[in-house]
C-alpha cells in the first residue's frame, strides 16, 4: 500500500510521544511534532516524488536528519528510530498520553508504580483509589480521570469524520474505477455528516455485483474480511475502520439510499407515513402491494410519501419531516456558497506556510478573501505574535494584497481570551486589524460559573468579533470546557458579536445543536477551517456539513458575503 504524507507525519507524531513518555529534550519533541505537521500540510505526494527519482524540496524546520528519515519512511513505512523507541516502552502507554490529566510525567509514574500500561488498567485502578498511593494524584484527580475514562472508551469505536474520510479515500477511488460500477456512496452517519463515524456504509448501484464485491476485498487497504456474498460485505482496514458494502440494482438505488443513510429514527418515521397511506417501505422500494411504484431516485421515494426531498445532513426525526410536510424546509447553505475564511494560520505561529502561499491555496479552493489570524503571545507554544510582530504582519499584509489577483488578506489576530476574560493584546494594536478572532487555550478547567463569566467578559469587549471553537474539545481527546453554552450565546446576541464553527475534523466546534441554538437567537455564524497548511481548506466541507444539520442557509453564514458587506459588517 504507499505510503501518503498523512502516515509519514504519523510516524513522527509517534516517535514525539514515545520521546515524550521518556521525558526526552523538549526542543527535539518539539522538532518532530513540527515535522508531522509540515509533512501533513505539504500539498505534493512525497513518496511518488522520492519514488519518481525527484529530490525533497526545502521545507521549513526540516533539515538532513529528518529528510533522510522521512525518505526512509517514504520506502519502507517506518523508520529504524520508530522501531527501536517502539521496543523500549509499551505501546499501549503512549495511548495514555490521550486521557485528559494524563501527560508523559504522570504516564510513566504509572507505568513504574503501578505497572499500568492501558487506559482499561487506568480506569480499573481508579475505580478501586489505587491511584492515590502516587505522587501528584488524589481523589478528585481519580474522579475526573473516571470520568474522561469512561468517555473514552464508550465512544472508541467512534472516529472524527475528517480521518475517517481520509481511511476510505483510496478504497473509494478503486470501486469507482470497478467495471460495472454505476456509483459508489457513502451512506450511514458519514452521509449524514455526523461529526464522528463508527463503521463505513457503502451503496454500490451495479448489476454486477459479484465483481464489486471481489475488487472490494481484494483493496490492498483491507486486513482483514469479516464477511464476503454475492451482494455483500463487510472488511477492516488497516486503519482499524469496518467498512460494510453492498450492491444494490439500479431500479433499487434511490429507496436503497434513504434506507442506509439513515437515521433509524428518521426511517421508522418515513415508514409510518408509507404505512398510513397504505404503502410498503423498504430498501428495495416504494410498494403498493407487490408493485413497485418508486426507488429508483430518493426524490421518487419521498414524492411517493407526499413529501419533498428532505436533504441526507437534516434526517435525524429532529422536526424535518414535519417542515417537508408544511413546504418549509430551509435552502441549506452548499460549500460553493462560501466566499472566504475567518480563522487562518501561517508560519508566523504554527502553521506550515507563508502568507502568499496560503492566499494562493484560498484561491485556488474558491475562496475571495481570507483574514490571517495568528496565534498571539500568550500562546508562546505555537510562537504567538506580540504587538510588534503583528503589527510588522500587518504591512507585510497590506503590501502583499497590492500584488494579489482574485483574492484578499484581512488582517487579524487569534488572541488569548486570559483567565479572567480579558484579551492578550492591547485596544490600541487590536483596533487597527480587520478581524479579532478570540479564543481560549488554557485553564480549561475553570468551573462551570467562572469559565461562563470568562466567556461573557471577552464577548464584551467593543474590539473581538468571533469568539473561535467555543466549548475547545478535541473530539476523542478532550472533552468540552464546562460552560453554559445557553448563556454565551444569549451574550453573543445581546453584544452583536459572530460564533465560530471550526471545522478542524478534531474540532466541529460549534456542535450542530448549539448551532441551531444560535440561530434561534439571531447570532451568526462564521465556518473556518483553522487552516494551518495549504490543504487544510478541505475542511471546509464538514463545516458546511455541520452547518447543514442545524439547518442553516447561506444568509446565516457572514464568511458567505460579499467582501464589501463583510467589512461593512466588521466596522
Amino acid at each position: 500500500m504507499p505510503v501518503r504524507n498523512a502516515d509519514i507525519a504519523a510516524v513522527f507524531d509517534e516517535i514525539a510521544d514515545i520521546l515524550e513518555v521518556e521525558g526526552a529534550n523538549p526542543y527535539r519533541i518539539r522538532a518532530y511534532r513540527n515535522a508531522a505537521r509540515t509533512v501533513g500540510a505539504y500539498g505534493q505526494d512525497i513518496a511518488a516524488l522520492l519514488g519518481g527519482g525527484g529530490t525533497l524540496p526545502k521545507l521549513p524546520g526540516i533539515g538532513a536528519d529528518l529528510s533522510a528519515k522521512i525518505a526512509e519512511i517514504a520506502a519502507t513505512g517506518t523508520c529504524a528510530l520508530r522501531e527501536r523507541l517502539r521496543r523500549e516502552i509499551p505501546a499501549t502507554l503512549v495511548a495514555l498520553l490521550q486521557v485528559a490529566g494524563i501527560g508523559p510525567k504522570r504516564a510513566k509514574l504509572l507505568y513504574h508504580d503501578l505497572g499500568i500500561e492501558t487506559e482499561a488498567q487506568l480506569l480499573e485502578a481508579a475505580r478501586a483509589g489505587r491511584l492515590r498511593r502516587v505522587h501528584g494524584f488524589g481523589e478528585k484527580t481519580e474522579r475526573k480521570l473516571i470520568d474522561a475514562l469512561q468517555t473514552r472508551l464508550a465512544s472508541d469505536r467512534r472516529v472524527p469524520i475528517g480521518h475517517a474520510a481520509v481511511a476510505v479515500d483510496d478504497l473509494l477511488a478503486a470501486l469507482r474505477a470497478c467495471s460495472g460500477v454505476r456509483s459508489i456512496t457513502v451512506c450511514g452517519s458519514f452521509r449524514r455528516m455526523r461529526d464522528t463515524v463508527g463503521d463505513i456504509d457503502l451503496l454500490a448501484v451495479s448489476e454486477r455485483p459479484a465483481a464489486v464485491m471481489r475488487c472490494f476485498t481484494g483493496h490492498a487497504s483491507v486486513r482483514d474480511v469479516l464477511a464476503q456474498g454475492p451482494a455483500r460485505a463487510t472488511v477492516v482496514l488497516r486503519s482499524g475502520l469496518q467498512v460494510d458494502l453492498r450492491a444494490i440494482a439500479p431500479e433499487s438505488a434511490g429507496a436503497a439510499l434513504v434506507y442506509f443513510t439513515g437515521s433509524k429514527a428518521h426511517n421508522i418515521a418515513v415508514r409510518r407515513i408509507a404505512q398510513q397511506r397504505g404503502l410498503k417501505l423498504n430498501e428495495y422500494g416504494v410498494f403498493r402491494g407487490t408493485r413497485r411504484i418508486a426507488g429508483e431516485t430518493e426524490a421518487s421515494v419521498y414524492r411517493a410519501l407526499g413529501l419533498p426531498l428532505i436533504p441526507p445532513e437534516l434526517r435525524e426525526n429532529r422536526g424535518e419531516i414535519e417542515l417537508a410536510a408544511q413546504g418549509r424546509l430551509p435552502e441549506l447553505i452548499g460549500r460553493k456558497d462560501l466566499r472566504g475564511d475567518l480563522h487562518v494560520h501561517t508560519r508566523s505561529s504554527d502553521g506550515t506556510a507563508d502568507l502568499a502561499v496560503m492566499a494562493e491555496a484560498a484561491r485556488s479552493a474558491g475562496l475571495e478573501y481570507l483574514a490571517i489570524t495568528d496565534h498571539s503571545r500568550h500562546l508562546r507554544i505555537a510562537h504567538g505574535l506580540d504587538e510588534k510582530r503583528l503589527l510588522r504582519q500587518m504591512a507585510e499584509i497590506d503590501a502583499l494584497n497590492a500584488r494579489l489577483e482574485g483574492i484578499t488578506l484581512l488582517t487579524g489576530v487569534e488572541v488569548d481570551i486570559l483567565e479572567d476574560g480579558r484579551l492578550d493584546l492591547p485596544d490600541r494594536v487590536l483596533a487597527r486589524l480587520d478581524v479579532v478572532v478570540g479564543a481560549v487555550h488554557d485553564h480549561l478547567g475553570l468551573p462551570r460559573r467562572r469559565q461562563t463569566q470568562r466567556l461573557q467578559r471577552a464577548l464584551a469587549h467593543p474590539h473581538l468579533r468571533i469568539l473561535a471553537h467555543p466549548t475547545c474539545r478535541l473530539i476523542g481527546e478532550r472533552e468540552p470546557i464546562d460552560v453554559d453554552m445557553s448563556v454565551v450565546i444569549a451574550c453573543a446576541a445581546e453584544h452583536g458579536r459572530w460564533l465560530e464553527l471550526d471545522a478542524q475534523p478534531l474540532r466541529m466546534d460549534l456542535t450542530d445543536r448549539d448551532c441551531e441554538q444560535a440561530h434561534a437567537q439571531g447570532v451568526r455564524i462564521s465556518i473556518a477551517s483553522d487552516a494551518h497548511g495549504p490543504r487544510d481548506f478541505l475542511w471546509l466541507d464538514y463545516g458546511v456539513g455541520q452547518a447543514r444539520r442545524a439547518g442553516l442557509r447561506a444568509s446565516d453564514v457572514v464568511n458567505t458575503w460579499p467582501l464589501a458587506a463583510l467589512r461593512k459588517a466588521l466596522r
